[in-house]
């Protein structure tokens, strides 16, 4: 077996990722929106070329919003959140800034602007789609392995391209890049 050493001190691995948070019904009124029996995990999730999944606290989400020099505090982000009406007739859908989350309970409350649409008719559970945002992989859960694992294979798996798509820059870096023949229909999945 043989020994690993590390030279250096490592660096934690940051992957654009997208949250959805799951409540039992939200309310938008007054620059607030308040998701009443929000669930205590947040689903966290990449696309390619890592298409990595995973789960995070909402507490921690929480208390890291205004943690690191790129954060959202400083850069709020956008969310749509999505209501659906009790018997399943509809779903009502907003846009808005997301500012200043205070979670008590099993309430989130954040301050928001609201930039298109409402809840009004809502009445059942809600979903909050947060916009993109680069946070370190969880070093010690099963998903920052599997998130590790996932990208080391994608950058290893290719050279520049992948690398490039990695970092997330290529379509504007690159205005002739070409995609991988792989990940979407009608082709076979990216390994």
């Amino acid at each position: 077996m043989p020994l690993e050493k590390s030279i250096g001190q490592s660096k934690p691995e940051v992957v654009p990722s997208l949250f959805v948070l799951n409540s039992k019904g939200a309310v938008l009124k007054d620059g607030k929106l308040v998701l009443a029996g929000i669930s205590p995990n947040a689903i966290v999730f990449a696309d390619r070329p890592v298409r990595a999944a995973g789960h995070d606290l909402t507490a921690r989400i929480v208390e890291d919003w205004g943690n690191g020099s790129d954060n959202f505090a400083k850069d709020p982000p956008n969310a749509t959140v999505s209501g659906f009406k009790k018997d399943g007739s509809a779903v009502v859908d907003a846009v808005v800034v997301l500012k200043s989350p205070k979670l008590e309970g099993d309430k989130l409350t954040f301050d928001v602007d609201v930039l298109e649409g409402d809840l009004a008719g809502s009445d059942g559970p809600a979903s909050v789609f947060i916009d993109i945002i680069g946070r370190p992989f969880t070093p010690l859960s099963f998903a920052g392995v599997a998130r590790r694992t996932a990208w080391r294979g994608a950058y290893y798996r290719g050279a520049a391209v992948a690398g490039a798509a990695a970092v997330g820059a290529a379509a504007v870096a690159y205005p002739y890049y070409y995609p991988p023949r792989c990940g979407y229909y009608p082709y076979p999945p990216c390994y």
